[in-house]
């Protein structure tokens, strides 16, 4: 592809930036939001692939926003802060059902027990608990990753009447803080989207800093008085053209060139001759200097 294909294309994704910020965070929070209703009984077979599908659409979208290959490191932050949103969210969700549908009780320690060691997964101690009238307390065991409770503590917890959920202390049941953070890491990974937006605006920015450097006043002077002196020493070819390249100028544009010239007694030629600038008393098509 030319660099003038480049440029054009490069042109397009970036092209209004902020609608694209806007429609990728409606994605990803769309995504956040889905997953974490497809969390409560999809299992791991079914939402890895959408993860790393979410991934793959992810770092196609915010190429669009021009940042590079910044791009691929805002891909992986907004899919872990995603990640996060939803597994604290799936937290949160289960602590909320537990205060909705749970039951407050006495009940004492009768069994205590560790996770079998699994390479660098966290053991977790759990205790098995028996209401006051000897009835288990339905559901799976209350867990902690602490050595929390003893064997004949009695202990006050909230239990789930249908048995699916884990009894939990009253403490641990709150689910503000579970929720607060869910809402925390959602907010990471659309500001990511638009700190990604704002790394596309820098670069486009620098990169047409490069393509039209800024000179002072000085250097425009500098070189306007190199080019007076030029049209007035340089020898002419055999048709009467005086010959500069327009390289030796960057800080003047043909039309200034034309001014010049006439200021001098010359003529711009408009008619390119690869890429030179053209000067004489007559011209075939003459450069607007005014």
């Amino acid at each position: 592809m030319s660099r003038g294909a480049e440029d054009e294309e490069r042109q397009r994704r970036t092209k209004h930036p902020f609608v694209w910020t806007l429609g990728i965070g409606c994605y990803v929070f769309a995504v956040i939001a889905g997953l974490y209703f497809l969390a409560d009984g999809a299992g791991p077979l079914v939402l890895a692939p959408l993860w790393i599908t979410h991934a793959v659409l992810l770092v196609l979208l915010l190429r669009r926003l021009g940042a590079g290959a910044s791009s691929g490191y805002a891909m992986l932050f907004i899919v872990a802060m995603s990640l996060m949103s939803v597994y604290v969210g799936d937290m949160a969700r289960d602590n909320l059902t537990l205060q909705q549908r749970g039951e407050t009780v006495t009940a004492t320690v009768v069994d205590e027990w560790r996770d079998p060691p699994q390479g660098r997964k966290a053991r977790f101690y759990n205790y098995a608990l028996e209401r006051q009238d000897g009835s288990e307390v339905p559901g799976p065991a209350l867990r902690d990753a602490s050595d929390r409770f003893d064997i004949g503590e009695v202990v006050t917890v909230v239990e789930d009447p249908e048995g699916e959920l884990r009894p939990r202390t009253p403490g641990d049941a709150d689910a503000t803080g579970d929720a607060l953070g869910a809402g925390a890491f959602a907010l990471g990974a659309l500001g990511a989207v638009g700190w990604t937006t704002w790394r596309g605006l820098t670069v486009a920015k620098r990169r047409e800093a490069r393509k039209h450097p800024e000179v002072d006043d000085a250097t425009h002077e500098a070189q306007e008085a190199k080019l007076r002196e030029a049209l007035r020493t340089y020898p002419r070819d055999r048709r009467g053209y005086i010959k500069i390249g327009p390289e030796e100028y960057p800080a003047i544009s043909h039309h200034r060139a034309a001014r010049i010239a006439w200021e001098t007694g010359l003529r711009a030629e408009a008619v390119g001759n690869r890429g030179a600038w053209r000067f004489a008393e007559k011209v075939i098509e003459e450069v607007p200097h005014d």
